[in-house]
């Protein structure tokens, strides 16, 4: 399904972990690795194991052999972002791997009042307060991650790499360009 099916935007939707207002997707824009796991707050290779082993791949361009550079979308980013902080918590990646499969089934709409909880062994993705206060009474819930909270934290960390670099987006692209000038 191409996203002028589902959004009226340019690209394909089919494999986005969100579809919701975040900026839009554009097949030629990404962050380089380098870039994408500075946002994250990860190391670069916790982000190439993240690739190779399918966990959060990336959606602008994926690697295609050598010398060839992984572009990330924000989306991207965000979910490196909430895997490296439900890691940070003690979440086995075996239950990050199930958690980042809910979201992608779940297809949420809005981030901001969806949260993910967890007892320290599983991971439980609440879409009201109800859900958030139905897990916690029944002592199923220990912790949270407000996945509003962290896209905010994204995009300004994202928003302060643009002010940093002077072509933050695909600074390869620039240099090609550059020589073939």
């Amino acid at each position: 399904m191409t996203a002028d099916d589902a959004t009226g935007e340019r690209g394909f939707v089919s494999d986005l972990l969100f579809t919701d207002g975040l900026p839009r997707m554009d097949d030629e824009v990404g962050y380089r690795g380098a870039a994408a796991a500075r946002a994250a707050g990860i190391t670069y290779r916790q982000l190439d194991y993240w690739a190779r082993t399918e966990l959060v791949e990336p959606t602008v361009r994926s690697a295609t052999g050598s010398g060839s550079q992984r572009l990330y979308g924000f989306r991207d980013i965000l979910v490196l972002k909430l895997v490296k902080r439900l890691l940070d918590t003690g979440i086995s990646l075996q239950q990050i791997r199930a958690a980042v499969e809910q979201l992608r089934v779940a297809g949420i709409r809005d981030l901001s009042g969806t949260t993910l909880m967890s007892d320290g062994a599983s991971v439980y993705l609440c879409t009201s307060n109800d859900e958030v206060i139905d897990l916690v009474s029944r002592g199923q819930g220990v912790f949270g991650i407000a996945v509003g909270k962290v896209l905010r934290e994204v995009e300004s960390t994202l928003v302060n790499f643009e002010a940093q670099l002077p072509d933050p987006v695909d600074e390869l692209a620039a240099r090609r360009a550059k020589r073939t000038a």
